[in-house]
């Protein structure tokens, strides 16, 4: 039977004190009209970035115990959508999941969390990186950062890219089995972003129809933990309402530019991520404009 709601399996750290992970995912989705059901990851005093003491309590153990119960229950989820991983050992249950619990037509998202600024987030590890390569075949849609792609190909970072490599390597991504790759936080330097070096684009590839779109972001001179997965979240919410990819696109990248744009100047130390309450009514609200545009 279908669900009534669409309902998502996410798989995700819960961090006290932060609004990334389960504190984004769940209240984003659940404005959206979809049901978050969390298989944690972990448990974090705080988010890792910016924190050098937080605590974390490795679930991978009790992952196994959760999906036992699940498929005794012979729950269907119209979404799987996992994020920050503990283990190595966790990217198995993550597959597992998407294997035994996602419905026939069910969307499976992998957000690689990994790194970002070219440099592993602290507790990742190669071994991770060698995992993470593996689980994004299982995925039917994966939004790595730029320093995430690099890693999943290990290719060098550098802090710009041209258009065709870059394309070249999404579409190298999407060999590997996600029909969709969307890369975040891409340094294209082709001069068409915009005349502030800084500035930031979205590059999206559909294998299947070997197509791929781009959304610019306009600068803002500060960077915020947690933005990573406000994207991803209404990038999977918004799929699974059926939009298409390039009105997905769009939505995710002004949900998190408005999102910057209220916290920008408040005084809050970046640590705490965006004023994700101040804006979550806008989820439901229709796209003021259409920035997404295909790429030759």
């Amino acid at each position: 039977m279908r669900n009534p709601i669409p309902r998502v399996a996410a798989i995700h750290d819960l961090a006290g004190f932060a609004r990334t992970s389960l504190t984004a995912a769940i209240p984003i989705l659940s404005s959206m009209g979809i049901q978050a059901t969390p298989l944690p990851t972990a448990i974090l005093s705080t988010q890792t970035v910016g924190y050098n003491d937080f605590t974390l309590l490795d679930l991978t153990d009790d992952m196994v115990r959760i999906l036992d119960h699940w498929e005794r229950l012979g729950l269907r989820f119209d979404g799987v959508y996992s994020g920050f991983m503990a283990s190595t050992a966790q990217m198995d249950s993550a597959a597992r999941c998407i294997r035994n619990c996602l419905a026939p037509g069910g969307l499976a998202v992998v957000d690689p969390v990994l790194g970002d600024d070219g440099k592993l987030i602290p507790t990742m590890t190669p071994e991770m990186v060698a995992k993470m390569r593996w689980l994004i075949t299982c995925a039917d849609l994966i939004t790595p950062n730029f320093t995430e792609v690099c890693l999943l190909l290990d290719e060098p970072y550098s802090p710009e890219a041209d258009l065709p490599t870059l394309k070249g390597w999404l579409r190298r991504l999407a060999e590997n089995g996600p029909k969709t790759v969307v890369a975040t936080s891409v340094p294209l330097a082709d001069g068409q972003a915009s005349r502030k070096p800084e500035c930031t684009s979205v590059l999206a590839y559909e294998r299947d129809e070997d197509r791929f779109w781009r959304v610019d972001c306009s600068y803002i001179p500060a960077y915020y933990p947690g933005t990573g997965d406000v994207f991803a979240s209404v990038l999977t919410g918004s799929l699974l309402q059926g939009d298409s990819l390039a009105i997905a696109l769009d939505r995710a990248v002004q949900f998190v530019t408005l999102g910057i744009r209220a916290t920008f100047g408040q005084g809050l130390p970046n640590r705490e991520g965006i004023l994700l309450e101040r804006i979550l009514d806008t989820l439901r609200a229709p796209l003021g404009s259409y920035m997404c545009r295909l790429v030759d």
